[in-house]
């Protein structure tokens, strides 16, 4: 019988197939946010306009102004704006039917107007259980993920911003409904923003702190973020990937897959009470070390190598949980124990 394994390999034409979406994407600039829609002329007030018709939420209808009935060159440029869209929307069904990871519509939606907005560019850093999925489809892995209803974005100095970006204004630009989160911070010290119901998204602004969960001010978004010990670790020279979020691939700025799987087995760690929580972690870091124990097994020694001395000590008890794991193989073993074993050299 054939031993379980954390993740698998997409074939080669599939793991190009992506690449080549990517690509096209990031030379792309502004994303249309939604739907791809249509192009009706509206002549109500007797100078007649042509609008783009489409849906940026599900069951929310739009309307966008694109040009003069007679703007031929702008009317031209929409209608292959649209197409492009469309086919992206096209891949990323395709993608996600072979296994690719692919976040919600509502993620999506926040991701656009962020990207738009030039928040990614600027500094921002996606990081999470979204960032684990981004970097799964990066690697080519196909491996099984939790749905997830947070997004978790980080930034470790002040973003540079031509002017500055309203967090939660920008939020609300969406057409989704985000609300401060209630709790008992005063407003001004909000962090994070969610959707109602049980179920709504969530969207939680980190940034790095001694103390766990103290308010960090980002005065360039109008807001607030919650530190998290060691995250300028984690977002130490992030670097450009994509997204896959309902019909768009977002570009975005991911932190290194390596400081990744260190910083989420730290985090595991810090979950005291949430032992569900905790082994999501886990599971996540050692499915993205597998990959990087078969890609770039040198990543992993030189992250932990930089990684501050107190995470390093608290991960390193982990070890004997982390080798009894189901689908941890000889090579990850290998490579996990030479990283985390007592007195072994943390040098790359």
């Amino acid at each position: 019988m054939a031993l379980p394994r954390l993740f698998r390999q997409h074939e080669l034409a599939f793991r190009t197939q992506y690449a080549e979406l990517k690509e096209r994407v990031l030379a792309a600039g502004d994303l249309l946010p939604g739907t791809p829609g249509t192009l009706a002329l509206r002549k109500g007030s007797g100078h007649p306009y042509w609008y783009r018709v489409y849906y940026p939420v599900p069951g929310k209808q739009s309307e966008d102004l694109v040009c003069k009935e007679d703007d031929a060159a702008a009317l031209e440029s929409m209608r292959e704006r649209m197409r492009f869209a469309g086919w992206v929307a096209d891949q990323v069904v395709a993608l996600r039917k072979l296994g690719f990871q692919v976040a919600d519509k509502a993620t999506a939606r926040v991701l656009v107007e962020l990207h738009n907005r030039g928040a990614f560019g600027a500094g921002l850093v996606l990081v999470g259980t979204l960032a684990w999925m981004a970097w799964l489809n990066e690697f080519g892995a196909i491996a099984v993920a939790a749905r997830t209803l947070d997004i978790d974005l980080a930034c470790r100095q002040r973003l540079k911003l031509a002017a500055p970006l309203p967090f939660l204004a920008t939020l609300q630009a969406t057409g989704l409904p985000f609300a401060t989160v209630p709790g008992l911070r005063a407003p001004e010290s909000a962090t994070s923003v969610k959707l109602p119901g049980i179920q709504g998204l969530r969207v939680d602004v980190l940034a790095p702190g001694a103390r766990l969960g103290a308010v960090v001010r980002l005065p360039e978004l109008a807001w607030a973020a919650q530190a998290v010990p060691h995250c300028d670790y984690l977002l130490e020279a992030p670097e450009p990937a994509a997204l896959l979020a309902g019909g768009h691939c977002i570009p975005l700025r991911l932190p290194q897959a390596a400081r990744l799987v260190w910083h989420k087995l730290y985090a595991s760690t810090r979950r005291h009470g949430f032992r569900e929580k905790a082994a999501k972690d886990r599971q996540q870091a050692l499915v993205l070390a597998a990959v990087l124990a078969e890609a770039e097994p040198r990543a992993l020694k030189r992250a932990l190598a930089a990684a501050p001395a107190p995470m390093a000590r608290a991960i390193r008890p982990l070890l004997p949980d982390l080798l009894k794991t189901p689908g941890v193989d000889q090579p990850l073993a290998g490579l996990l124990s030479e990283c985390l074993a007592p007195g072994k050299d943390r040098r790359a």
